[in-house]
């Protein structure tokens, strides 16, 4: 099964059809559950499902919205509100190593604007995208709690901080 012709004018298959083992764990996970008929106690579970399907997946593109509506019993609009409410959420593909700026108020003044706009040049990425290649991601937080490093950026769980626009180079080499 593919989806529809991307821009590129290159057929993909669907995430469900490209990673089925994914699918089994994730089904596998919310066959753990104790769903029901009652909708209402169902929905209850739609957040753990959703952090389940993007640590399984890395994100929760439209077909894995309407396959986790169906095994709760939802409207696909109620699975679609939750991900474009919460910013943990992504329906989009993430890279291998996801960048993120604080752009909190001391990261802001100690200069995080001249390090993300660094960031967006060196990888030739806006905030909120991935490179074609999937390998990075790029993004600005409000506060990452580290004020006493502004400013700081985070690529996956590592933390840097003071960093200036010089170290760019330096960081981006750390992940290849």
């Amino acid at each position: 099964m593919s989806c529809e012709n991307c821009a590129c004018g290159e057929k993909k298959l669907d995430i469900l059809t490209k990673f089925p083992e994914n699918l089994k764990g994730l089904d596998k996970y919310i066959a753990t559950l104790p769903l029901g008929e009652d909708v209402d106690r169902n929905r209850g579970f739609l957040i753990q499902v959703l952090h389940k399907a993007q640590e399984i997946f890395s994100y929760i593109p439209l077909e894995l919205q309407l396959h986790v509506a169906n095994q709760l019993g939802l409207h696909l609009s109620e699975v679609y509100g939750v991900i474009s409410f919460y910013s943990y959420f992504t329906d989009k593909p993430v890279g291998k190593y996801k960048i993120n700026i604080c752009t909190g108020t001391a990261c802001f003044v100690k200069g995080a604007g001249n390090v993300l706009d660094e960031f967006k040049r060196y990888l030739n990425l806006e905030d909120g995208e991935t490179s074609k290649d999937e390998l990075f991601s790029l993004g600005s937080l409000r506060c990452v709690g580290a004020c006493s490093l502004a400013p700081v950026v985070m690529v996956n769980d590592k933390v840097y901080g003071n960093v200036t626009t010089q170290m760019v180079p330096e960081i981006i080499n750390e992940c290849q």
